[in-house]
């Protein structure tokens, strides 16, 4: 907020508590004319208005809020700028990184200050800490199996995962489906745990420069034809001769890296699942424009106890029930 709102919002809120509280005084005394008890001289309806006093209980409340209302905003933020003596907030404000993050936290821990979302964050840490512990002792194929396992890990999934992969975890375009068996960097429990730990950076470079409007065509039209599509068999030839320059990643094949054992996550091309698309025109985007997903990752997020809690929820995902 700037320096005019915050004086703006202090001035006509400082201003508004002044009248409030000269209306409570006034209230307290009688200007009517007439002693109190007395009648004001109106009737209606036989109804006789008489000058009474606001009842005691109810005067101390009103007191009792008016100073409750200025100790709340001497104490708290939200008076313009004003921080507040308590030195209380409900977060770290104006972090936009992870690492702002934990050093917003340290110094507020260091300066005393109340942060209420780092002490939520502790107080949970210290409650449900020692179960995350225990299961992080157990191997991810046993979990795999444990219900009440699962059920913790399909909570994480829902609350960290769920906004890319989907609630159902089928995925979507450029998020893969991880109900099934197809896995760009390996299945298996160590596999699925280092990518949760350590996420996945994806590089698939464009090739509109390098094979121009006609060989992107070519390309795509061999691509294709390995996952069995019907295809110009002259443009697929065309695009098999050129094809040696993606086989580094997708092998000689297009079988992809998991299937020689390859880093880089490149997919299989002779199956049919495409995680970009798998038209004619999804796949020409893709290699005129190439694909940088990323995956990432959430060891210093969720620590190394959720992640393998998490893992063996992913896990059993793709595993016949």
């Amino acid at each position: 907020m700037t320096s005019f709102w915050s004086i703006w919002v202090i001035v006509l809120t400082l201003a508004c508590l002044a009248l409030i509280f000269g209306l409570l005084l006034w209230n307290l005394k009688n200007y009517v004319g007439v002693k109190e008890g007395e009648s004001c001289g109106h009737e209606f309806d036989g109804i006789e208005e008489i000058n009474n006093p606001l009842p005691k209980w109810w005067t101390y409340m009103f007191f009792a809020t008016f100073v409750w209302a200025v100790y709340y905003l001497a104490a708290y933020p939200g008076l313009g700028n004003w921080q507040g003596l308590a030195k209380w907030t409900s977060s770290n404000q104006g972090v936009t990184s992870l690492a702002e993050s934990k050093k917003a936290t340290e110094e507020a821990l260091a300066n005393g200050e109340k942060v209420q979302l780092d002490q939520e964050i502790i107080a949970a840490e210290e409650r449900f800490g020692p179960i995350f512990e225990a299961f992080a002792k157990q191997d991810i194929e046993t979990l795999a199996k444990d219900e009440k396992a699962l059920e913790i890990g399909q909570r994480l999934f829902s609350q960290n995962c769920a906004q890319c992969h989907g609630s159902d975890a089928r995925g979507a375009t450029g998020f893969p489906n991880l109900t099934d068996k197809d896995w760009l960097y390996g299945g298996t429990p160590d596999k699925i745990k280092e990518t949760l730990l350590h996420g996945r950076i994806a590089a698939m470079p464009p090739w509109k420069a390098a094979l121009g409007e006609q060989g992107v065509k070519e390309m795509t039209a061999y691509v294709l034809s390995l996952s069995g599509r019907k295809v110009n068999q002259k443009d697929a030839d065309a695009g098999q001769a050129k094809f040696a320059m993606c086989a580094a990643c997708h092998g000689a094949d297009g079988k992809g890296s998991v299937a020689h054992n390859l880093p880089f996550g490149a997919p299989n091309l002779t199956d049919n699942i495409w995680l970009y698309g798998g038209s004619q025109r999804a796949v020409e985007e893709t290699l005129n424009n190439g694909r940088a997903g990323v995956m990432p990752a959430w060891k210093d997020i969720l620590g190394e106890d959720k992640v393998h809690l998490l893992t063996a929820y992913v896990y059993s995902l793709s595993q016949d029930k």
